[in-house]
């Protein structure tokens, strides 16, 4: 089979097409055909080999895979050949097929396509467990959301509204980003790129200070982020985007009962109770119309590098997906 290999880490040029033995799935596994696969800021992290945990070379990227069940081990029961499915892999969605255990497949509604399934499980678990399990999320609270046009972002602003959030503060880098945010249902934009935004951010919430926020930029967004939480507010960091490891004084939390937490979506994957309720519940919102997926581009498994490198330069927005052959 095809697939995109990274043998040392490095730049998008590292990205290689290769040509591999098809995965045989053991006893509790099942063999997909890919149809599509979604590319994370996460994917670039393993390329680089600065990802939260060692990446293991060679390795083929890609934690999104919808497709095509094929072939099950013998100890399968839930999931048939033929069965339309989505998972969440630790690797292996740059390619044309990839195995996975059976606990982790969920079954894809008629409603949806390959390309809006792929799009969802990685940025859609991430927006509701870091709003809902992490940040605790209450009715009428006010929630800040940074990159809001982003792949978390768009599901972010939209959940948070879900959740019940009286008002959401979403940032982004262009006019464009913004008014993106504003169709998924944001209040209040914020250009980021512009000196003073967490000042904007406090003006908007009458300087009281959100009560919760997501941050993934790391560096300077972080401690400015800081300084926008309220009493009781809630802080959720779930990416270094930019690189910047951040080091603050924790005591500084103390004055007004505030909280730093992280966020690292494969602990939840572990958690069969908090992941196939909450996937369904998502994949049964965009069927049924509430959440709104953002397809940024499709492209070939073959443009992996380029997409890579795209997405780095922050020229895309919404959700990127690669197609495997013709499909």
């Amino acid at each position: 089979m095809k697939a995109i290999q990274l043998k040392e880490y490095g730049g998008p040029e590292v990205l290689q097409e290769v040509e591999i033995d098809k995965p045989v799935p053991k006893e509790n596994e099942v063999l997909i055909e890919i149809h599509a696969a979604g590319v994370n800021y996460a994917d670039t992290a393993r390329r680089e080999g600065q990802y939260v945990v060692p990446t293991p070379l060679p390795f083929i990227p890609g934690a999104e895979a919808a497709g095509v069940v094929i072939e099950t081990g013998s100890g399968v029961k839930s999931i048939q050949k033929g069965d339309r499915v989505v998972t969440l892999i630790q690797s292996g969605g740059y390619a044309e097929y990839a195995v996975t255990d059976e606990r982790s497949i969920i079954p894809i509604p008629d409603e949806l396509d390959f390309t809006l399934a792929a799009a969802l499980p990685l940025q859609g678990l991430s927006a509701y467990h870091i709003l809902k399990t992490m940040g605790r999320i209450e009715k009428g609270e006010t929630v800040l959301v940074h990159a809001a046009a982003g792949g978390v972002g768009t599901i972010a602003v939209q959940l948070a509204k879900l959740f019940g959030a009286g008002k959401v503060i979403a940032t982004a880098s262009t006019k464009e980003k913004l008014e993106l945010a504003k169709e998924m249902g944001a209040d209040v934009l914020i250009d980021y790129t512009k000196d003073g935004w967490e000042q904007e951010v406090l003006n908007a919430t009458d300087g009281k200070g959100v009560h919760l926020a997501l941050e993934m930029a790391g560096g300077d967004v972080f401690y400015k982020t800081l300084k926008c939480l309220g009493t009781f507010g809630r802080l959720v960091v779930y990416g270094v985007a930019s690189g910047e490891q951040s080091k603050f004084n924790p005591s500084s939390l103390m004055a007004r009962n505030q909280s730093v937490i992280g966020f690292f979506l494969p602990q939840i994957m572990r958690k069969p109770e908090l992941l196939q309720p909450s996937m369904k519940e998502l994949m049964t919102w965009v069927a049924q119309g509430k959440l709104k997926l953002t397809v940024g581009d499709v492209y070939s498994l073959e443009e992996a590098a380029v997409v890579h490198e795209l997405m780095q330069a922050r020229k895309t927005k919404g959700k990127l997906i690669l197609k495997p052959g013709n499909k």
